[in-house]
């Protein structure tokens, strides 16, 4: 029998880009001291029971694209409403989904919680960080068994096809793709060409047999996903878990969605039974004041077709030190040293000698230009010493010359103003043509300047 040809090659960490040598410097994306140095065998070796087993045996040919036949294939429909939503509606069989996130924010227990309460589907749990009895004691604390859900601890991708070939599962949950290898290649586990041919290996296997597969991924301490970029690429979907551990809400997003949207978002609350999904998030985003406080304002913001009450919360104080400060919680520093700079050159308030604190409450992160609004009424609610009505709400942009600019979907962000109890709104006087006032029961007030709103409310 031949032995392999071993051969060795380098590979940048960050852009999966193949170099003949080491280098300081990638040439193909940049990066300095990304470059690593990995033992490989020829990748054209056949390796028996992986690529044969789920190889279609046809030749394509070209096609016109007027003849390509579309069957309407319906979506898988998750337990729940938050993954769902995020998908696009459903799971797509075939399809390949990234699913990333910090250590411990709840990656796996969500992954297993949906394994086990997705009834009437053969699934199998792959994992390679866990054993079976670690996995069973979760399950023991998710609860709603499962009798079709099926564990693998197993790592090497030839061992699990062969598995998954005899069970034929209609979901494959792999738990985490940096800890699987394959016989292809003789680099650990881990590293950028393990990565890249395990997940292409799945890729091959998803297409070709109309199975969707979850891939469980870690991130780097930039908050990337771990491994060569072209892995997100390859992928359909890439799901991101964001939160902050000292909260108890988790936010999923999909970075990337080729079935769907990437603007919607779902809402998790970390319970001691697992992850419950928050059907009404506006009510755990804005708190129960007994009094009223300055500086706070309530502001309506869309993810997706979602829309959202968050509360915005501002500290404005004379600088202690020579240099105020600028800092910023959720939301873009720069955008807010934007508005500042508004106030001071267009409305005439002198903030430029004093520390301004920002803060989006409950631990979310907000890029809606709607929210410009909320933010300069807390900032001069806060400067002035004076609270706003917590029965007022706040959806516009702000321009660079001090006017009120129109914002979309503004029909959803006063319905759901409405829908919590507000007696007000705040919008762009340029929102009036696609506003129906006999359509609401709340007060619509329009705007055009901050000069209009600072003599409304103070």
């Amino acid at each position: 029998m031949a032995k392999q040809k071993v051969k060795t090659t380098f590979y940048c960490q960050s852009c999966g880009t193949q170099h003949a040598k080491w280098m300081g410097k990638c040439s193909e994306c940049g990066t300095w001291n990304s470059i690593v140095e990995e033992v490989i065998t020829n990748e054209t070796a056949a390796v028996p029971g992986v690529k044969e087993t789920f190889s279609i045996k046809k030749t394509s040919r070209p096609i016109l694209i007027d003849e390509v036949e579309i069957s309407d294939i319906p979506r898988i429909k998750l337990p729940g409403t938050e993954l769902n939503r995020v998908l696009g509606g459903g799971l797509v069989p075939g399809s390949l989904i990234l699913f990333g996130g910090d250590p411990g924010i709840g990656k796996s227990t969500l992954m297993l919680q949906m394994s086990l309460r997705l009834k009437g589907k053969k699934i199998v749990y792959v994992t390679g960080e866990e054993s079976e009895q670690q996995i069973k004691m979760r399950a023991n604390r998710i609860g709603n068994a499962n009798p079709t859900c099926f564990l693998l601890t197993e790592t090497n991708t030839q061992s699990i096809f062969h598995h998954i070939s005899e069970l034929q599962p209609d979901v494959v949950v792999v738990d985490s793709i940096q800890t699987l290898h394959t016989a292809v290649l003789d680099s650990s586990p881990g590293s950028i060409s393990q990565i890249r041919e395990s997940a292409s290996e799945f890729m091959r296997f998803a297409k070709e047999t109309g199975t969707p597969v979850f891939l469980i991924g870690h991130i780097t301490k930039e908050g990337s996903i771990a491994g060569p970029k072209i892995l997100e690429h390859m992928v359909d979907v890439v799901l991101q878990f964001e939160g902050d551990r000292n909260h108890f809400y988790r936010l999923l997003r999909a970075k990337k969605n080729r079935f769907g949207s990437t603007n919607e978002l779902g809402i998790y609350e970390m319970q001691g039974s697992g992850l419950k999904e928050v059907p009404n998030p506006s009510d755990i985003l804005i708190s129960n004041r007994e009094e009223p406080l300055s500086g706070v304002a309530v502001s309506a913001t869309m993810e997706g077709m979602r829309p959202l009450l968050i509360e915005v919360q501002a500290l404005v104080s004379t600088a202690a030190y020579g240099t105020p400060q600028r800092s910023a919680t959720g939301f873009d520093t720069r955008r807010l040293n934007m508005l500042l700079a508004v106030l001071e050159k267009r409305c005439g308030f002198r903030l430029s000698a004093k520390d301004v604190f920002l803060n989006i409450a409950g631990g979310i992160k907000v890029d809606d230009p709607a929210i410009d609004l909320a933010v300069i009424t807390a900032i001069l609610s806060s400067n002035e010493d004076v609270p706003v009505t917590a029965k007022y709400c706040f959806a516009a942009e702000v321009g660079l010359s001090g006017e009120i600019r129109p914002v979309s979907k503004i029909d959803q962000r006063i319905s759901e103003a409405e829908k919590l109890g507000f007696e007000a709104i705040f919008v762009s006087k340029y929102n009036k043509k696609g506003i129906n006032r006999s359509d609401f029961n709340i007060e619509i007030i329009f705007i055009g300047k901050v000069e209009e709103l600072y003599n409304k409310l103070f």
